[in-house]
């Protein structure tokens, strides 16, 4: 045992360091990655070389915070837009996967007589999910102490949990990878004609921005104003320039239509139809036409910083009306966005400008387009959502026939809290942009914390407990891992038809499972698996979790 709070900090350290070296190292192309950490601390444990255990508690603690915080404020934005469309099929099924895995893991349970508690253990290793671990890891130890255990009794059995974790998780890497190497031989899948049909999809789909040329043709819209042809009809469009006579203007709502005026417009690929059915049909014009003709207009990108920016409608900045500047598209994440007049900016979002160069410097102290400032970390939303989800995470929640109290714990609170923090912030004026360096530094922070820990735990009683009887836990893992994503598989081909890339994400996202996920991205190219990985990853996370601690539960009970 290492005493001291800097001796144990560099104990921390040299593991952490260790593991992180490792996990360059890769065969066949594929690495475990950080859960190298896990098995140096375990090793290093293993020969008696522990930090205190007070230090220990508190990186476990604030590193699994840090991590699902950072998970929930990355995928936090587009969690309930996952739910459209085809994430909600994704979305079931992925939740079907879950619900498999707590069914194979308490049948083992019953067949075997292992105990459930330890086998919570195994499934967390088996499908990766290190949040559920600590979720599960914390409910044992408040369980036990509520229930007059001694301290010392409560953290042997969450060390046990931890040693069933680090054996199953090597093979709940190696039997996904596997089980999509199968699914790609059995199901025969050309790559190339699976990446054609989402390409297709995609482009019918798409909510991106599209630009359009169009020639008002319609004589219903003949001297009408441009907003009252607009009311009503629920569309995202953008006029963002018009020709008339040979001169460029841009237009507002209340500019009056004729008969030969030419239109740019951006749109999104679904509203091309409407859109031609209201003005007229497509012209044989291209974007680099409109720039020759404009000596008078200027282009320019411009990125909000400004705080008081974020929440506010574009209509509501009146950039047209005061200045004569068009806001004719927004990035946002690397996306392209129509840029409604109803559409909510927040700080980040970058904006592609149309008007006077004269009047761009007006508009610039608006929304403020000092990009460096976005370097800065945005602090206070942070700390405040780890507050409140620590917060959320302690208060008891009674059902019927279970004695104790559900508490979502150190991972589910703080995870809820940084999705609903993170999509509805800038609703409520909340500033919560991070940049994604600055997310993933903290997220990996967290892991490597909790990763070491967890195996200075483990690390003590983890080959006896695998000369006791605990090499059965790899079968078990494997089981776990291979017969819910196996049934899957099937079900999602041949029922539901899914394409292999949604497969693959659907697997991986289902499973918590980023070495996965790399190896499907790296052998199978497209962001499609990423996109469906993302799709599935935040219901499944949480679910995980509160699986792991439900399950804790009933075995206590």
């Amino acid at each position: 045992m290492v005493s001291g709070v800097a001796n144990s900090i560099l104990l921390f350290s040299l593991v952490i360091a260790s593991g992180l070296w490792l996990a360059k190292f890769k065969i066949k192309g594929i690495s475990i990655g950080t859960t190298w950490i896990l098995f140096v601390g375990i090793l290093v444990s293993h020969f008696g070389f522990r930090p205190d255990a007070d230090v220990t508690s508190f990186m476990k603690d604030f590193g699994l915070i840090l991590f699902v915080f950072s998970i929930g404020m990355q995928v936090g934005p587009g969690f309930f837009t996952s739910f459209k469309k085809g994430g909600v099929k994704l979305n079931i099924m992925a939740t079907g996967i879950i619900l498999l895995s707590v069914i194979t893991t308490i049948a083992i349970s019953l067949i075997t007589g292992e105990d459930l508690k330890t086998m919570v253990g195994v499934m967390s290793g088996a499908v990766t999910n290190t949040p559920g671990l600590g979720a599960a890891q914390q409910t044992l130890s408040d369980v036990m102490i509520a229930q007059g255990s001694d301290p010392a009794a409560a953290a042997a059995e969450s060390s046990k949990l931890a040693s069933a974790y680090a054996v199953a998780y090597p093979l709940g890497v190696i039997g996904v990878l596997f089980l999509l190497i199968f699914f790609r031989a059995v199901f025969k899948v050309d790559l190339e004609k699976e990446q054609a049909q989402l390409d297709s999809e995609s482009s019918e789909t798409a909510e991106a921005a599209r630009r359009m040329h169009c020639e008002v043709a319609n004589p219903a819209v003949f001297g009408r104003t441009l907003g009252h042809v607009l009311a009503g009809e629920n569309i995202s469009i953008v006029v963002s320039r018009m020709l008339r006579d040979g001169v460029m203007s841009i237009p507002n709502s209340d500019t009056v239509l004729k008969k030969g005026d030419k239109l740019l417009i951006v749109t999104s690929q679904k509203e091309v139809d409407r859109i031609r059915i209201i003005f007229g049909d497509e012209i044989p014009m291209h974007y680099n036409d409109w720039l020759s003709m404009q000596s008078e207009l200027f282009t320019q990108k411009m990125v909000v910083t400004r705080s008081e920016i974020t929440g506010k409608r574009i209509k509501d900045l009146k950039l047209r009306e005061k200045y004569g500047v068009s806001v004719s598209r927004v990035v946002r994440a690397g996306l392209d966005l129509v840029a409604r007049a109803d559409l909510i900016l927040q700080v980040g979002d970058s904006l592609k400008l149309v008007g006077p160069k004269s009047s761009m410097g007006d508009v610039a102290k608006i929304i403020g387009n000092k990009p460096a400032s976005l370097t800065h970390p945005n602090l206070v939303p942070i700390f405040a959502g780890i507050a409140l989800g620590i917060l959320l995470g302690s208060v008891p929640i009674r059902f019927p026939d279970i004695p104790q109290p559900i508490k979502l714990g150190m991972a589910a609170g703080p995870l809820i809290v940084a999705i609903l923090l993170s999509h509805f912030g800038p609703k409520w004026k909340i500033t919560t942009y991070t940049t994604f360096s600055a997310n993933m530094m903290l997220r990996e922070i967290g892991i490597s914390f909790f990763l070491a820990a967890v195996g200075f735990g483990a690390g003590e009683s983890f080959v006896s407990s695998l000369l006791a009887g605990g090499f059965w836990w790899i079968l078990y893992g494997a089981i776990i891992t291979i017969v819910p994503l196996l049934i899957a598989g099937l079900v999602g081909r041949l029922v539901f038809k899914l394409n292999f890339y949604q497969l693959c994400g659907l697997i991986s996202g289902s499973t918590t499972n980023p070495p996965v996920l790399a190896f499907a991205q790296g052998a199978y190219g497209t962001d499609y698996t990423s996109l469906n990985y993302a799709t599935v990853y935040p219901l499944s996370m949480f679910l995980r979790v509160l699986a792991a601690q439900l399950m804790v539960l009933f075995a206590m009970t």
